[in-house]
């Protein structure tokens, strides 16, 4: 009698029906969508506001900074980097953003929308010069992603702290922060719609592209992808300036929002976005990783903060748990690649 092959998959003959259900949602979906229904599920039921409608919106609105920093970490770790100074340049865009915003309003105080749009200019450029800086050292210099990034962000802080005296920078006029940060459009805040508008962006670039898909090449195997006629040094480069430029929206729409620039501002969205990426399932080891399922872990971990805001859970046990979450979600991804070979 023939002794049939079992795959990995296959249901052992006593097992559960529903242990090995739950096994092959997990093999296809990842544990996001797990971790994401269990927060929803366990904030609902513990804080009846949780799931008001104020709470949400409130959600939407606090995730948007960490969805687009996070686009911009993933096409770096797409390619097998790492950009450690992003929250770094939140703070050094808004703070260049708010200095230009608040000369060109001393020189011609009525140039409301000059000034505006020279703010936005000046915080964006800021960023973009940051990611090339980072490209360039690591892409022509062979500098590892790791330390380029992180001389890059001990800089940035200090240079932002010298352009401010170590002050904040207030001072933002009302059109500055209801155009960018409080106002409505289409029924939406304008972070969120920009929010929007960026994935849409990074969605198409890294699926619909040559250079999105190039990148997943040069994170999956950087010399083969050579090999074939690739550029490598040219998409590490471009991965690292995307990076500083979603980082920058982030710093320029973070100032709106607030009001005023200081140089720590965006210092907790770097190991936030990491961890939104690996939550999503974006491998650290570069060539794979969805859009989606990063905007999905960003979101998750908004929830997750706010959430334990709501029920009164310590600042220092919030960082308790988002570290054994992000342990979590690591060995459960190394286990799915396992289930997945």
């Amino acid at each position: 009698m023939s002794k049939t092959m079992s795959t990995p998959l296959s249901p052992p003959s006593r097992a559960p029906a529903a242990a090995f259900s739950a096994k092959l949602w997990f093999v296809k979906l990842g544990i996001l969508p797990f971790l994401l229904a269990a927060s929803i599920l366990y904030f609902a039921g513990s804080e009846p506001r949780f799931l008001s409608g104020d709470n949400l919106f409130n959600v939407a609105r606090q995730s948007t900074f960490l969805i687009i920093v996070a686009m911009g970490q993933m096409i770096v770790i797409v390619t097998a980097g790492l950009d450690l100074s992003a929250g770094s340049i939140i703070g050094f865009s808004g703070v260049v953003a708010a200095l230009a915003l608040n000369h060109v309003l001393g020189t011609s105080p009525e140039a409301v929308w000059l000034a505006i749009a020279a703010a936005v200019g000046a915080g964006l450029c800021a960023g973009l010069l940051v990611g090339a800086i980072n490209g360039f050292g690591v892409s022509v210099l062979g500098v590892p992603p790791f330390m380029m990034t992180l001389g890059t962000m001990t800089s940035l802080v200090g240079v932002a702290l010298s352009l401010t005296s170590g002050l904040p920078v207030t001072g933002m006029p009302d059109e500055f922060m209801r155009a960018l940060g409080y106002g409505r459009i289409f029924g939406m805040t304008p972070p969120i719609l920009i929010t929007l508008v960026l994935f849409v962006l990074v969605f198409v670039l890294l699926n619909r592209t040559t250079t999105g898909r190039y990148f997943y090449a040069v994170g999956s195997n950087a010399r083969a992808a050579q090999l074939s006629g690739i550029s490598t040094r040219k998409h590490v480069f471009m991965a690292y300036v995307f990076a500083g430029l979603l980082a920058a929206v982030a710093g320029v729409l973070f100032v709106a929002r607030t009001g005023s620039a200081e140089a720590m501002n965006g210092q907790p969205y770097t190991l936030q976005a990491i961890a939104a990426c690996v939550i999503g399932g974006v491998s650290l080891f570069g060539g794979m990783g969805r859009v989606r399922d990063v905007l999905l872990g960003a979101l998750f971990i908004t929830i997750l903060t706010n959430g334990m805001n709501l029920i009164r859970v310590e600042s220092y046990v919030q960082q308790i748990v988002l570290g054994l979450v992000l342990i979590v979600s690591l060995v459960a991804d190394q286990l799915r690649l396992k289930w997945l070979a």
